[in-house]
């Protein structure tokens, strides 16, 4: 009978881990993204406040949220358990040093981890943290159903225990919602912020072009027929699409304010 624990606690166990919760959450990075592309409809933040909500509100999505968590918690701490392991094997560092970027990004993961983990403390405690748990300000929007014109204002709720309301008036909806949209479109007019946002979304880049095919070898998935497409896929989706929609976001807004 196999010894999970002490499986678990060996260096191959160590990187399954490190591998399954880590290709969990590049379908994390999928649906984030794709979420957050909606600060560019040019609706005044109508799109992305409702899906702020629904990701932040809607109970099954919010049990997947605690679920990311857990694991990026857990990817972290076996991440810093193998580096650790591996500073400790080798403890004089290589004569040669690779300039390639894959080979760069293999020798520091840790380093890049690191950038990202720091980089989603002080993201979470500035955006899911204000969101959640103070007053951010809300938004009414007033749609025609008809005409499809829509209309936006601040909104003060009677209570702060206010969250989201949608109601019609004759041929009008009225969505009234915590507005997160301003709260970006304020930290993103902030030059540190934006510099902070674009160092992470490099350290993503090489992270997921070493990261995301290794975990595929780990978990023993190589074979010569899919195993080229699997690297495309973590060199154009992750390493460069992803994190290049990422980093749009930062650099628009920051325009944005300057104009």
């Amino acid at each position: 009978m196999i010894n999970f624990k002490q499986f678990f606690r060996s260096t191959i166990g160590r990187k399954l881990i490190m591998s399954m919760t880590g290709l969990f959450l590049c379908l994390y990075l999928i649906v984030h993204v794709g979420g957050n592309l909606t600060l560019f409809a040019g609706d005044e933040g109508y799109n992305f406040n409702i899906y702020a909500h629904f990701m932040t509100n809607f109970p099954p999505v919010e049990i997947i949220s605690y679920v990311l968590y857990i694991s990026i918690l857990i990817h972290a701490f076996y991440a810093l358990m193998l580096t650790v392991k591996n500073w400790q094997a080798r403890p004089v560092k290589y004569a040669v040093s690779s300039k390639a970027p894959v080979k760069w990004a293999s020798l520091n993961m840790g380093l890049l981890g690191s950038i990202i983990f720091l980089f989603l403390v002080v993201h979470m405690s500035n955006f899911w943290g204000r969101y959640k748990f103070t007053d951010i300000g809300y938004r009414e929007y007033r749609t025609n159903l008809l005409t499809r014109e829509r209309t936006s204002a601040v909104y003060e709720p009677a209570s702060k225990a206010f969250e989201y309301a949608v109601t019609t008036e004759g041929d009008v909806e009225i969505v009234r919602v915590k507005d997160l949209y301003a709260l970006v479109a304020h930290s993103f007019s902030l030059l540190w912020y934006v510099l902070l946002y674009l160092v992470a979304t490099l350290a993503v880049s090489y992270h997921m072009y070493h990261g995301f095919q290794s975990a595929f070898r780990t978990a023993g998935l190589v074979h010569s027929r899919y195993t080229p497409a699997i690297r495309a896929t973590g060199i154009w989706l992750f390493a460069v699409i992803i994190p290049l929609a990422f980093a749009s976001m930062p650099i628009v807004f920051y325009i944005k304010s300057l104009l």
